[in-house]
Formats: C-alpha cells, structure tokens, sequence
C-alpha cells in the first residue's frame, strides 16, 4: 500500500486554506500537530494559540496558512476523504462482481483505521477519531451553503458517488443510492463513537458484531428489497 500511496499526492481545494500547509515543512508541522492537539482537546478548546505554543511559532504565522479554525479543520476532514478515496480505488482495483466491490467499499468506509507512513506528517488514526467526533461540525454551520459552493465538500461527495456508481450496478432503478451511502458513513461514525461512550445506545461490542458487519447487512437487505 505504501508503495502505491507514494505515487500520489492529496489535493486538498485551494479555497480551503490561505497557504498550501503541504509545500513546507512548517505547514506540515502544523498540520501534524493540529492533528495531534485537536484529538487532545477537541476543536472547541483548540486555539491558534495553544497550536503556535506546541510547535514553537507565534499564532500569527499560522494565520498565514488557515484565516480561522473552521477552515483548518474543513483541510483536515478533506485530507481524510481524499486518503479514504485513495484508498477505496486500491481496494476495488481488479475486482470484476459488483457484489465483492460493494463489499469492499463497505469496509473500507466503516472498518478501523490504520496507521498509513505513506504520509509521515499524518496520523491517520487520531485523525479518524476526528473525524468520528468533529466532522459534522464542518458543515452543520449557518455557512455551508456558500462553503458548498465553492466546492469545499467536493471530495466528500466524490467519495459518496464512488460507491453510487457500484450500488447501480447491482441495480439501477435503486432510488436512493446517495442517502444509502452517506448514511452508511455518517451512521458508522455514530456507532463507533456510541460504542465508546453510550454502549446503551449500540450493538457494536468488542465481542459482539462489526460495524461492517451491520452495515453489509443494512445495505444488501434494502437493494434485495427493493428488487421485488
């Protein structure tokens, strides 16, 4: 995987930040330790301030690569999706059933994350804990409308339409492959975080079934479904 990943780089939306954090090593120290302290704190207690103390440079030179907050965690999130893309194309790749792709997909975009040193700035998995906990608050916010479009979740909605493609596949007249897919990530994200902190609300247990597993489930009982 390594050796496929060092082929590429992430193409993160120009619009997201002011300075591309990836042409430098400062910005990649800021990037990797923004992943680090939001995964500390959480983005409500994380500042600049407390960023520009953990790597040693004044607030304002992270300004030069993120106008707020919000938009440093919409390039984390983004960074994300195009890694998990990434990584979904690889997975697919050479595999002729639409049914072992759809599997695959699933597993990809629910199943547990590891650490990827194709990209050493980035620790995949505290940013995956990120994601569980934070990303929704990338675009439930009185902007997402003109976030939107300037195209700022672009990737997210091509991670999604990957997926779509295979579901039509298997059957075209299936009304909703969008939601279905969305659902499955969004969904996945709650019942891992639900089975950290409210197990009550879960079935998702060390020794019970796997998020995949649920979601498999979930999506060919609805596409067998609604065939008849």
């Amino acid at each position: 995987m390594r050796s496929l990943f060092s082929q590429f780089s992430i193409k993160v939306n120009d619009k997201i930040y002011l300075k591309n954090p990836d042409e430098s090593e400062l910005g990649k120290r800021i990037i990797e330790s923004s992943i680090i302290l939001i995964d500390e704190l959480g983005i409500e207690q994380f500042t600049f301030r407390k960023l520009g103390q953990r790597i040693g440079s004044p607030e304002s030179t992270i300004y030069r690569y993120f106008e707020n907050k919000h938009k440093l965690l919409v390039y984390l999130i983004s960074w994300y999706w195009c890694w998990l893309e990434y990584r979904l194309v690889f997975s697919l790749a050479n595999i002729e059933s639409p049914t072992e792709r759809l599997e695959r997909a699933i597993d990809v975009l629910t199943g547990d994350i590891e650490q990827d040193d194709a990209f050493e700035h980035i620790d995949e998995v505290k940013l995956n804990r990120i994601v569980i906990s934070e990303s929704a608050k990338v675009y439930l916010t009185k902007a997402v409308d003109d976030e939107n479009k300037l195209g700022l979740f672009g990737v997210y909605k091509n991670l999604v339409d990957r997926v779509v493609v295979i579901i039509r596949e298997l059957h075209p007249e299936f009304q909703h492959p969008h939601s279905l897919i969305s659902t499955v990530i969004e969904g996945a994200h709650q019942q891992k975080y639900f089975a950290q902190h409210l197990p009550s609300l879960t079935d998702i247990t060390e020794d019970g079934g796997t998020v995949q597993d649920f979601f498999k489930q979930m999506v060919f009982c609805m596409i067998v479904r609604s065939k008849r």
